[in-house]
């Protein structure tokens, strides 16, 4: 059984387009959502919005948990959890430097996401789009820390 890793994402819509990053992963640039690893202390609410901040530079107010989201790569000897939120753009913060294999933050729509399919990062990225688009929303207090 691979080991699994625990990340956080958030889906972030403002007229009709999403907030995506693209990175540079062993050389390629690719796309995802803002998404990466749950420290140690955090919640996992904290966490999204720690890791939407380092890899756009957007403050995001999460209000909503989109899903839990289950990927094996076949090339990687562990696979991903990921718990997807629903947030909000609240202010863009140039005070803040993007993560180092961060290129850019940009705001796609799903037409634009969809054409560049075979540049995402995982199949995470537009199904938790279109999970948004569908209407797909829980209450933040389904997750508890206890």
């Amino acid at each position: 059984m691979k080991a699994i890793h625990t990340t956080v994402a958030c889906v972030v819509e403002r007229e009709g387009r999403f907030l995506t990053v693209e990175e540079r992963i062993n050389g390629q640039l690719m796309l995802n959502q803002p998404a990466g690893h749950w420290e140690n202390g955090e919640t996992l609410v904290e966490a999204a919005v720690r890791e939407t901040l380092e890899e756009t530079c957007w403050e995001v107010q999460p209000t909503h948990v989109l899903g839990l989201y289950h990927t094996d790569p076949e090339h990687l000897d562990y696979g991903f959890i990921r718990i997807a939120f629903v947030a909000r753009a609240i202010r863009l913060r140039n005070d803040v430097q993007l993560d180092q294999d961060i290129e850019r933050a940009l705001w796609m729509s799903r037409d634009e996401l969809l054409a560049a399919r075979a540049r995402h990062r995982s199949p995470k990225l537009l199904q938790c789009v279109d999970d948004y688009l569908a209407g797909r929303r829980f209450p933040l207090d389904f997750i508890k820390h206890l």
